[in-house]
C-alpha cells in the first residue's frame, strides 16, 4: 500500500467496520476534524496515529501489519513541542496512555528526569510548572499524567526502567519532596512485573547517556529532544536503542542494592531537613 493513499484506505476500513468517525476519533484520542483530515489526505498520519486508529477500529493482526508497514514507509518522524502545546499537553498524555495500554514490554531510559510513570504528584507539578500553562491546562495535564500511572499496576505488562544517578539528585522539587519521590521509586520497584535499575556515577562506563528514550515492545522508540519528540520505527534503528538500553541496564544496580542506594540518597535529603535552622 502506498503511504500517500493510506488516509483513504483507513477511511474505507473504518466504513467497512460500521463505526462512526466520531467514535473512532474518540477511541484514538484525536479530534474528529483531525481524523477527517487524515482520511481525506489533507494531513499525513504519523505511525502513532495509524496505530491508534487501527486499534479503535479493531482489525486483525494481518490487516494491522499491512497498514503499519505502509505507515512506516517513512521511518523517522519529529513532532515539535510547539505543536504539542497547541494540541494541549493533557491530550498528549492521553495519547501516550493509549500507547501504554497497547504495549506489553515498556523500556524507559532516563538520564534527565524521573520517568513519568514513577513521578509523585509534586514532581509532576514541577515538571509541567515550567511550561507556562494556564491554570486550566496545567490542572488537566497533571491529572492526565497521573491517570497514565495506572499502567504501573497492570501485572500483564513488563516495565523496565533504567535511570542515571544524577536524576535522583536533580533538585526539581525541595529536599523533602525529593525524599518522597525516592520512596515512591523504592515502592514501585517491589512490584513483580517492574524492574527499576540505577546507573551509579561511580560505575565505570563505556557509553554516554545522550538523551532519554522509550522503547515500546520492539516496534517503536520515542526520543525527547529539546525542540521535538522523535518517533523511530525502522527495526534496524529500534535495535540500536535496544542495544543501548541493554548496555546501560548491565551497568546499573538493581534489587536490594538499588533500594539501599536510593535510601542513602533519600536520607541525605531528609538530613538536610533535620539540620535546617
Amino acid at each position: 500500500m502506498n503511504r500517500t493513499r493510506l488516509g483513504a484506505a483507513l477511511r474505507a476500513l473504518r466504513q467497512a467496520s460500521g463505526k462512526e468517525a466520531k467514535a473512532v476519533a474518540r477511541s484514538a484520542v484525536m479530534s474528529p476534524s483531525k481524523l477527517s483530515k487524515i482520511e481525506t489526505g489533507r494531513v499525513a498520519p504519523t505511525v502513532v496515529d495509524v496505530e491508534r486508529i487501527l486499534a479503535a477500529i479493531g482489525v486483525s493482526d494481518e490487516v494491522k501489519a499491512e497498514y503499519m508497514a505502509a505507515a512506516r514507509a517513512e521511518t523517522t518522524e519529529a513532532t515539535a513541542w510547539r505543536l504539542v502545546r497547541r494540541l494541549g499537553y493533557h491530550r498528549k498524555q492521553q495519547q501516550i496512555k493509549a500507547l501504554d495500554d497497547s504495549t506489553g514490554l515498556l523500556r524507559v531510559f532516563q538520564p534527565s528526569l524521573v520517568p513519568g510513570l514513577l513521578q509523585t504528584p509534586e514532581y509532576v507539578r514541577a515538571v509541567f510548572g515550567r511550561k507556562g500553562l494556564s491554570e486550566e491546562q496545567f490542572s488537566l495535564t497533571v491529572s492526565a499524567r497521573l491517570a497514565r500511572q495506572q499502567a504501573l499496576y497492570d501485572a500483564t505488562k513488563t516495565l523496565q526502567f533504567v535511570i542515571t544517578e544524577p536524576v535522583l539528585r536533580w533538585r526539581l522539587v525541595p529536599a523533602a519532596m525529593m525524599a518522597g519521590q525516592l520512596d515512591r521509586i523504592i515502592s514501585a520497584s517491589r512490584l513483580g512485573h517492574v524492574d527499576i535499575r540505577v546507573v551509579p556515577l561511580a560505575a565505570p562506563q563505556t557509553d554516554v547517556p545522550a538523551h532519554s528514550f522509550v522503547i515500546r515492545d520492539d516496534r517503536m522508540v520515542t526520543v525527547e529532544t529539546v525542540h521535538a519528540e522523535v518517533t523511530v520505527t525502522d527495526p534496524r534503528d529500534v535495535e540500536v536503542y535496544v542495544r543501548k538500553f541493554k548496555g546501560f541496564s548491565g551497568a546499573a544496580v538493581s534489587g536490594d542494592a538499588m533500594r539501599r542506594m536510593l535510601e542513602d540518597i533519600r536520607d541525605e535529603f531528609l538530613g538536610e531537613q533535620g539540620s535546617a535552622p
